[in-house]
C-alpha cells in the first residue's frame, strides 16, 4: 500500500478537480500492407490521451497499455475486436474506451496536390518526406461505454496527411464531448488552444516513443527542434537527462514544459529534483510547492520538506508530517521529520521517528546513529568530528505516482456524468 494511501485530509485539499472517468486508447489500425505510417496511428492515440488528461479525463499510459496487452495475449495490431476491446477496457478498469483506425491513400502521380511539409533535413525520421505526405487521410473513431455496455456511432475525419495535427484536434474535441461533455469547451476554444504541429516533429516524437531508449534522445531532438511549440519532446528529454543525472540540461528541458500539458506536474516534480540535485533549493521548494497545491502526494511533499530543510526552514517538519499522513508507514518520511527535530535540538520527538525507523528498516545505520545522538542530547555541532557526515542527509523520493492519487479520490469520491 505504500505510495498509495492517502489521508482523507490530504484528498478534501483537492476534492473539486478529482477527474470523473478513465479511458483508455487504443492506437489506431493502420489497415495498409506498409508499416511506413504506422506512426500515425501511434500520434492519433497519443493526442487523444493528451487532450482528454488535459480536461480532467484519467487516461490510461502507453506503458500499461503495452503490459495490458500483453498479460492478456493480445496484439494491438491488427486491430482488435470489439470483444477483445471490451476485454482490454475491463482488465484496465477503464470506463471507456477509444480505438478506431486510419487509411492513407496517395496522390496520383502527376496530380495537384496541397503543399507539402517543409524538408525535414537531417530529420531521423522519413516516412513523410516530399511526396511521401501528398495524399488524403482517412481516420475513423468509436468510443465503448463499459459501464453501460454500448458503443458510440462511428465518427470520421478526413483531410490532408499535411494537416495531422489540425484532423487530431478535431477528433480529440469530438471524443472528449463523447467521455465526458460536461468537460468539453467549445470547440472552437478547444482547438484555439492546440497549437498546429509540424507534422515531421510529430513523426519524430512518436518515432521517439517507439524507439529502443538508446535511439529516443536523437528522435525527440529532432522533434523540438522542428517545432519549438511542442511540449512533449521537451518533457520526454527532460526525463531522459534526469535519468543520466545530467541535471542542468534537465532543468533546460522541464522549464520549457507549460503549465497546460499533460505531463506538467510530472515534468515538474522533475525539475524539482533536479534542481534540488544542482543545489537550487528555493527552485526545488517552488517547483514541489506548486504540484502539492493540486496533487498533495507523499513524495510531493516529502521533497518539498527536503528542500525547506536545506534552506534552514523551520516548515520543513510540517511538510514531512503531512507526507506522514499520506503513508505513515514509509520509513523515509520518518527519517526526514526525525532529521529536521533533531537538527532543532527537538530530541525526544526525533528519537521517535528514528525508532520508526529503525522498526521498518533495522539495517539502517544513520537512523541508529542519529538515534543514539538523541539519546545523548547531542544535536549538530555538538561533536565537530562528526558535522560532515550529518549534514544534508534529508532523503528524496524519485518516483510520482499521481495516477493512483486519482485512482482513490475517484473512489472515495465518485461521480457520475
Amino acid at each position: 500500500m505504500q505510495q498509495f494511501l492517502v489521508s482523507a485530509t490530504l484528498l478534501c485539499a483537492a476534492i473539486q478537480t478529482a477527474p470523473a472517468q478513465t479511458a483508455a486508447v487504443i492506437p489506431f489500425f493502420n489497415p495498409s500492407p506498409s508499416r511506413n505510417l504506422d506512426w500515425v496511428g501511434e500520434s492519433i492515440a497519443e493526442v487523444i490521451r493528451e487532450a482528454l488528461g488535459s480536461r480532467g479525463v484519467l487516461t490510461i499510459d502507453r506503458g500499461d497499455l503495452r503490459q495490458a496487452s500483453d498479460r492478456l495475449g493480445l496484439r494491438l495490431q491488427p486491430m482488435l475486436s470489439d470483444a477483445s476491446v471490451i476485454k482490454m477496457g475491463e482488465s484496465l478498469d477503464a470506463e471507456y474506451v477509444i480505438f478506431g483506425s486510419f487509411r492513407f491513400t496517395p496522390t496520383p502521380a502527376g496530380s495537384a496536390s496541397p503543399a507539402t511539409v517543409s524538408p525535414v533535413g537531417s530529420s531521423p525520421a522519413t516516412a513523410s518526406r516530399g511526396a511521401a505526405s501528398r495524399g488524403s487521410l482517412r481516420v475513423a473513431a468509436r468510443v465503448v461505454d463499459l459501464r453501460h455496455m454500448r458503443q458510440s456511432p462511428e465518427f470520421v475525419e478526413t483531410g490532408a496527411l499535411e494537416d495531422l495535427a489540425v484532423l487530431e484536434a478535431h477528433l480529440a474535441w469530438r471524443a472528449l464531448a463523447a467521455v465526458a461533455p460536461n468537460l468539453a469547451p467549445p470547440e472552437s476554444e478547444f482547438r484555439g488552444m492546440r497549437a498546429a504541429l509540424r507534422l515531421d516533429a510529430q513523426e519524430n516524437y512518436v518515432r521517439g516513443l517507439l524507439a529502443s531508449p538508446d535511439q529516443q534522445e536523437k528522435y525527440f531532438l529532432q522533434a523540438a527542434r522542428l517545432d519549438a511549440r511542442f511540449a512533449q519532446p521537451a518533457f520526454q528529454l527532460g526525463r531522459i537527462y534526469s535519468q543520466r543525472k545530467e541535471y542542468r540540461r534537465a532543468i533546460a528541458w522541464l522549464e520549457k514544459v507549460p503549465t497546460t500539458a499533460l505531463h506538467f506536474r510530472e515534468a515538474w516534480f522533475l525539475l524539482g529534483l533536479a534542481r534540488f540535485e544542482s543545489g537550487d533549493y528555493a527552485g526545488a521548494q517552488k517547483a514541489f510547492q506548486t504540484i502539492a497545491a493540486t496533487v498533495p502526494l507523499g513524495e510531493v511533499l516529502n521533497n518539498q520538506g527536503a528542500a525547506e530543510n536545506r534552506r534552514g526552514m523551520p516548515q520543513a517538519v510540517e511538510s514531512f508530517r503531512k507526507a506522514l499522513e499520506a503513508d505513515p508507514n514509509d520509513p523515509v518520511y520518518h527519517f526526514n521529520t526525525g532529521y529536521a527535530l533533531w537538527k532543532r535540538s527537538e530530541f525526544n520527538s526525533a528519537a521517535a521517528e528514528f525508532r520508526e525507523v529503525l522498526e521498518r528498516s533495522p539495517e539502517d545505520q544513520m537512523a541508529s546513529l542519529l538515534l543514539n545522538r538523541c539519546l545523548k542530547k547531542q544535536g549538530l555541532g555538538t561533536l565537530r568530528t562528526e558535522d560532515a557526515r550529518l549534514q544534508n542527509l534529508e532523503r528524496l523520493k524519485t518516483n510520482y505516482q499521481e495516477r493512483a492519487y486519482w485512482q482513490l479520490k475517484a473512489v472515495l469520491d465518485p461521480k457520475t456524468p
